[in-house]
């Protein structure tokens, strides 16, 4: 499969349907939580404005771990007590948070990150891991980046069928 970064054009909302439409072309036949996880993390990278870091962390029955990700180096691990991440998937609810600055406990692996955006991952009731997307601009995440990268976020639990993590 050939894939090269197109720009995304139109509203917010027609935005995000575009990065839909390519990212579920991504996972099309392919249930390997890195490999989908790997193109995900680049696709939203490189196709968002504004963003320098986008990518996953994974469970592993006691905290989160870094898995494949666009951007700086990162935390390799996060208690679920901890940071923007952690409360994500400790509470299972998705953090949009206008300035991380403000966020009790929050984790600076990136300084310039200034606004971050994460996404629980969920297989049925179990924590798979968190989607994580940081920005160097306070607020830069509103309710339609949310939508949108739920929206991606659900695509890649589908993507794991019915095996769980690997």
């Amino acid at each position: 499969m050939s894939f090269s970064a197109s720009k995304l054009t139109g509203s917010k909302p027609e935005q995000y349907a575009q990065l839909l439409a390519q990212a579920r072309a991504l996972l099309d036949g392919e249930s390997d939580r890195v490999a989908n996880a790997a193109n995900l993390s680049a696709l939203i990278f490189h196709s968002l404005a504004d963003v320098n870091w986008a990518g996953f962390y994974f469970h592993d029955g006691r905290e989160l771990v870094v898995g494949p990700f666009q951007g700086l180096p990162a935390c390799v691990r996060i208690a679920l007590d901890k940071g923007v991440c952690g409360a994500a998937a400790r509470l299972r609810q998705t953090q949009r948070i206008e300035d991380v600055e403000a966020f009790p406990g929050h984790i600076a692996c990136d300084a310039a990150s200034r606004s971050e955006l994460v996404v629980p991952l969920l297989k049925g009731e179990q924590l798979i891991g968190v989607l994580d997307l940081d920005s160097p601009i306070v607020g830069r995440f509103d309710e339609q980046d949310q939508a949108g990268i739920e929206a991606i976020a659900r695509l890649f639990e589908a993507s794991l069928g019915g095996a769980g993590p690997t």
